[in-house]
């Protein structure tokens, strides 16, 4: 045997947001790219009338929201998750919800800047968007944490 691993580990450092094909963000972490079948429960009796529990395959797939950080845009009239954010908040996602709800990808790449794993989801829109605490002691840049609503996620590579 030669080993167990004959490629080297996905190093998470460079990482992007893009929507609708489009790269939109660097982001610093991401959380919620966990995709669960559920499962269904059943108590039943078994043998000598003692309790038993059965698990199943169970009918949905369950998708948490993507939470994104990101280092804070200097000009939020020309980022596109806060104009995003913005259309959401202003007109809800009543009338317009096809323009309103969209797909993207949080996409990694390596060192030498080649695609090496990316996750699709479908059907997002962003809930919050959450500035870093602020004070007058920090020197660090200031970040944001954008929470997306998601209806599905597919890891494709």
């Amino acid at each position: 045997m030669a080993g167990l691993f004959t490629a080297d580990p996905i190093i998470t450092q460079n990482f992007f947001l893009e929507i609708d094909g489009k790269v939109v963000s660097a982001l610093m972490t991401v959380s919620g790219l966990d995709v669960e079948v559920g499962v269904g429960k059943s108590t039943q009796i078994g043998e000598k009338g003692q309790k038993q529990q059965v698990k199943f395959l169970g009918q949905t797939v369950e998708v948490p929201d993507l939470s994104l950080t990101r280092v804070a845009p200097a000009d939020i009239d020309n980022d596109e998750l806060w104009k995003w954010f913005k259309k959401v908040r202003e007109g809800g996602l009543a009338g317009e919800r096809a323009s309103n709800r969209k797909n993207g990808s949080v996409v990694l790449y390596d060192a030498a800047s080649t695609e090496v794993a990316r996750f699709n989801f479908f059907n997002g829109w962003p809930s919050k968007i959450a500035t870093d605490q602020l004070s007058v002691d920090g020197s660090d840049a200031l970040k944001e944490t954008i929470t997306i609503v998601i209806e599905r996620l597919e890891r494709i590579k």
